[in-house]
């Protein structure tokens, strides 16, 4: 029951920020002009880059979110990770869409300037999303640095890192049992009993 209450919350404030960014996506994406005729929709201007800017703008704000999200997340949720993954995943998804729903609702509501030609046709502005590609940045930058943390943490607390146990490993480890400390070679002269040899005395001429 807690891991479903961790899980409802993770998306319901992911959900709280999808409505605030769209409300950013709006005010900061250019819109395209769009010429409504019998054939429908079209471009006014084919050549135009607001189509391209505002699938950029929508990728900024939503990356941005995504990256806070993943590692605010992270820090609230180190005993109990899974939920909040989890909920990263489909609230990130679901921020998205809704920051996709209501920057368009909010553009289609401002004023803009209608203008009529001689055929009938009409120019209104509108903000629209091209590269769908994009919705999955705020889930995929989301869970995307939780792991990053997570994997950069269990890296530093592993003990592959110090296999020597914290000590400096050897320069010649192959020559590391031919040459026995000396430590060694004195607790087994006292285990002989023999004890060190004495020295030779010099001969004098």
């Amino acid at each position: 029951m807690r891991h479903l209450r961790e899980f409802a919350v993770t998306v319901f404030v992911l959900a709280v920020l999808g409505v605030i960014a769209g409300f950013v996506w709006a005010a900061t994406a250019p819109r395209t002009l769009f010429v409504s005729g019998p054939d429908g929709d079209v471009p006014a201007d084919p050549t135009t880059q607001t189509l391209i800017a505002a699938d950029g703008w929508f990728a900024v704000v939503t990356g941005l979110l995504g990256l806070a999200s993943g590692i605010v997340g992270h820090v609230l949720s180190r005993k109990r990770p899974l939920p909040v993954v989890v909920g990263l995943a489909v609230g990130g998804m679901g921020a998205s869409l809704l920051t996709f729903g209501v920057g368009r609702v909010v553009c289609l509501s401002a004023p803009v300037q209608l203008a009529a030609g001689p055929t009938g046709t009409t120019t209104t502005a509108h903000l629209v999303l091209t590269a769908h590609g994009v919705l999955m940045a705020w889930p995929f930058l989301a869970v995307g640095v939780f792991f990053a943390i997570e994997g950069v943490l269990a890296y530093r607390e592993s003990p592959l890192r110090k296999p020597y146990g914290g000590q400096a490993p050897p320069l010649f480890p192959v020559f590391r049992g031919a040459f026995p400390p000396k430590a060694d070679l004195a607790s087994n002269s006292d285990s002989s009993g023999k004890g060190p040899a004495d020295p030779v005395p010099e001969s004098r001429d």
